[in-house]
């Protein structure tokens, strides 16, 4: 197994985690507000305290992505104002999210800092919808829908209309769509019905169309027998009735990088699923590692209470959280990435770098928080109040994880 590269904290309102990634230093921060009774109140208590960790961590203010989850989307509007008051000319490719972040808060922000360690960083900050961070030869793209689609379209139309906004701001900075390794599609009422077709199939759908002519990895898939290859991904509830989606691509010319989506032995790949799930099923991975040297970077999908393609423990939100981490602990593990074609880059729980714990039911908060915490530690956490893409599922979890081979070149 891979050395662990994951350095975590958690004090006075904020868990984050630092990655030293190629001589380049990664921050990710989860912050809940602890101070403030208005909105107001609460936005500034939660910047200043990620302003004080990225300061602290030596990555000089270099926000390239957040993503800020409301308890009330009504407040949007002043919101992108704060966040462009606060930041300036600095301001990063945000996302608003309509999911009311547990216990009670009117927001949750989440956010990732990149920043100068040995290496050299270049951030091209084009819009509050798009973001360009480079450094090592590699170019990361950080892209957000600020607001959802109309919420009166039907979802197949809006998912389109979804994608094809986003491929148009991908393509001012020269992107393509096939270079995409990460996205997030939040729909409202995402397990509820359009006439007689539930709204995450229609979803589903309107990916597989758009995805139909696309080939993803961009020549950075590994070679062997050929499977499907989709980005890593997320499907999940919010309020009202629009779409959002966010996506991260890459852009590299390196020819020692490698990016090979992950299957989980435990699950039926989601692109496999039967009719009875989904007519088109879910066009994604449960994961994609990118490898670069002795360094991964593990983009795990969103996971749930399943194995095969059954759901566990229907109703019991405390055993579907220890059946995902289970899952997640299995899809990360070193004889899962060894079956995938990289051997000694394999990790645990414990390389986990931020996380995001979304639970369909209020009431069940407190019991999958310390479920979370007693297997994940002090890991960054966002917990946020979302319907899940089957009914009876009542908690879904979404990471990114690190590892490295040792010094030696040999799994540690």
């Amino acid at each position: 197994m891979a050395d662990h590269t994951v350095r975590k904290v958690s004090h006075s309102g904020v868990g984050y985690s630092v990655v030293d990634l190629n001589d380049v230093r990664h921050v990710f921060a989860a912050a809940t507000p602890l101070a403030g009774s208005t909105f107001d109140q609460q936005a500034d208590d939660a910047l200043r305290t990620i302003e004080a960790v990225i300061r602290e961590e030596g990555t000089r203010g270099s926000i390239v992505h957040q993503a800020v989850f409301l308890a009330d989307m009504s407040q949007v509007a002043h919101c992108q104002q704060i966040m462009r008051d606060f930041y300036g000319p600095k301001l990063p490719a945000t996302s608003y999210i309509p999911q009311p972040p547990c216990g009670g808060k009117l927001l949750a922000i989440e956010a990732l800092g990149v920043g100068q360690g040995r290496g050299e960083v270049e951030i091209q900050r084009v819009s509050e919808e798009l973001v360009v961070a480079r450094h090592n030869g590699i170019a990361w793209v950080h892209c957000t829908k600020t607001v959802p689609q109309a919420e009166d379209l039907p979802v197949y139309d809006g998912n389109l209309s979804a994608l094809e906004d986003l491929r148009k701001i991908f393509g001012s900075v020269n992107v393509r769509f096939d270079q995409v390794i990460r996205t997030w599609y939040y729909l409202g009422g995402i397990v509820e019905n359009d006439g007689p077709v539930q709204r995450y199939k229609e979803l589903n759908r309107a990916r597989t169309d758009f995805f139909r002519d696309i080939h993803f990895l961009n020549g950075h898939a590994p070679t062997g027998p050929s499977r499907p290859s989709y980005p890593a991904s997320t499907g999940i509830g919010t309020a009202g009735r629009g779409i959002l989606l966010s996506a991260i691509a890459f852009v590299s010319d390196r020819s020692d990088i490698r990016a090979v989506p992950l299957e989980n032995p435990r699950q039926t790949a989601a692109y496999d699923y039967a009719a009875n799930y989904s007519p088109q099923s879910p066009k994604f991975s449960r994961a994609m590692v990118l490898s670069c040297g002795t360094y991964t970077t593990i983009f795990i999908s969103g996971t749930a209470s399943i194995t095969h393609s059954q759901t566990r423990h229907p109703g019991d939100a405390s055993k579907q959280t220890e059946e995902t981490l289970d899952n997640i602990a299995a899809l990360i593990a070193e004889e899962n990435l060894a079956r995938h074609g990289l051997p000694g880059l394999g990790t645990s729980l414990a390389s986990l770098g931020v996380a995001r714990v979304y639970i369909k039911r209020p009431e069940d908060y407190a019991a999958v928080r310390a479920i979370c915490e007693k297997r994940l530690e002090k890991l960054p956490t966002i917990y946020a109040i979302a319907d899940v893409c089957r009914p009876e599922l009542l908690v879904e979890i979404e990471g990114v994880a690190f590892s490295r081979l040792s010094t030696s070149g040999f799994p540690a």
